[in-house]
């Protein structure tokens, strides 16, 4: 098996992608960073645990991940039903992103796909209107991620 590629990092260009959210609407990265920054979540499996915590949390305090300057997008490996379902019971409001098929190819080209899963790893990229990526965190399995650096990764590159 080949060693899965190593994170994106920062000042790398994002890989430019189209994913079809829990409403079934195409979102394509570089249409978001024509006009925003783009707060990328990739996490492992919609209905799980530290995964609902996580989004819970950006649901809960939507003003720092969604705005004028900023759009989070959340994606995982699950199907796009199964994403609506969630979204519903929670009430995530935010596009939550299906890499079901070809499976795992976003998150694979992010550096972030646990091939012995077949799950995203929870991997976090900010990426500036240039494509690039500004600022990135990513995390083992079971850990949930920190987002309270995020707010000043944004007013960094805002400015």
């Amino acid at each position: 098996m080949t060693p899965a590629p190593s994170p994106l990092a920062v000042g790398d260009p994002a890989p430019d992608f189209t994913l079809r959210d829990q409403n079934g609407a195409d979102v394509t990265l570089s249409e978001l960073t024509a006009s925003k920054n783009v707060v990328i979540v990739f996490y492992p499996w919609a209905f799980s645990g530290i995964c609902t915590g996580e989004l819970d949390e950006i649901r809960d305090h939507l003003e720092r991940y969604v705005g004028e300057d900023l759009q989070v997008v959340c994606i995982s490996c699950d199907a796009v039903f199964s994403l609506r379902a969630w979204a519903d019971i929670q009430g995530y409001f935010f596009p939550l992103l299906s890499d079901a098929w070809p499976h795992g190819e976003v998150a694979r080209a992010y550096g972030v796909l646990n091939e012995t899963t077949g799950a995203a790893q929870r991997g976090t990229f900010l990426v500036g209107r240039d494509g690039r990526v500004a600022w990135t965190l990513v995390n083992g399995p079971g850990e949930a991620r920190d987002f309270s650096a995020i707010p000043s990764a944004v007013e960094e590159l805002v400015g």
